[in-house]
C-alpha cells in the first residue's frame, strides 16, 4: 500500500493559495487516475485506487497545514503504511516558481507542515515531491505571501507545475522512485 498526500489547508478561502499546492497536484492525480477522495477518516479525506499495479490511498488533510503530521501518522497507522511508502506534496519558497524536486528523503527545511509531518513519523525517510512557489517580495509578509492567489503567469506555471507533480508521483508509484526522481529533478 502506498500514502499520497498533498499538504494544504482545508478551508474553500485557501483553495487557490500558493500554500495549496499539495492539494492542487492530488486533484491532478485523482483526475488522471480516476480516484474519488470521498471517504473521511479522523482528520483527512481520502480515496483509494490503483497505480501501476499497486493499491494507493491518496489524501488530503482536513487539518491546517501547521498540523498536518496528526492526519498523516494517523492514516499512515489506519492503513498500515510503512514509511518509506508516504509520498507528499508540498509547496517550497526556496524553489523558483513552477519548479520541482522529488526526494526519497531529507528534511523539513523551513516548512510548518513538514515540520509537522516529520515530527510525528519520527522520521524523515519517505518520499516527497516540492513544488516551488518563489520567494515573497523584499518587503511582503511570508504568510501573506504562501496565502496569497497566484496570478496570471504565475498561475500557470503553478498550475503546470500541480500537473507534473501528480505525473511524477505516479511514475515513483509505477515505475520506481530513482527514475520518476531523474526526470523530474532535471
Amino acid at each position: 500500500m502506498i500514502l499520497i498526500v498533498g499538504l494544504g489547508n482545508p478551508d474553500s478561502k485557501y483553495l487557490m493559495t500558493r500554500h495549496n499546492m499539495g492539494f492542487w497536484a492530488v486533484d491532478e492525480l485523482c483526475q488522471n487516475t480516476g480516484i474519488v477522495l470521498k471517504e473521511q477518516y479522523n482528520l483527512g479525506v481520502y480515496g483509494r485506487g490503483r497505480i501501476g499495479g499497486q493499491d494507493v490511498v491518496v489524501v488530503k488533510p482536513t487539518t491546517y497545514m501547521n498540523d498536518s503530521g496528526v492526519c498523516v501518522y494517523d492514516m499512515m497507522r489506519r492503513f498500515h503504511v510503512e514509511m518509506e511508502d508516504i509520498y507528499v506534496i508540498y509547496d517550497d519558497m526556496d524553489l523558483p516558481v513552477g519548479k520541482l524536486r522529488m526526494r526519497g528523503k531529507g528534511g523539513p527545511g523551513t516548512h510548518n507542515g513538514m515540520r509537522s509531518v516529520v515530527a510525528h513519523l519520527q522520521g524523515e525517510n519517505f518520499p516527497r515531491v516540492r513544488i516551488g512557489i518563489g520567494e515573497p517580495a523584499e518587503n511582503e509578509n511570508v504568510i501573506a505571501f504562501v496565502l496569497g492567489k497566484p496570478k496570471g503567469e504565475e498561475l500557470d506555471a503553478l498550475r503546470a507545475a500541480a500537473r507534473q507533480a501528480a505525473e511524477a508521483v505516479q511514475e515513483a508509484v509505477a515505475q520506481g522512485l530513482e527514475a520518476a526522481m531523474q526526470r523530474c529533478n532535471q
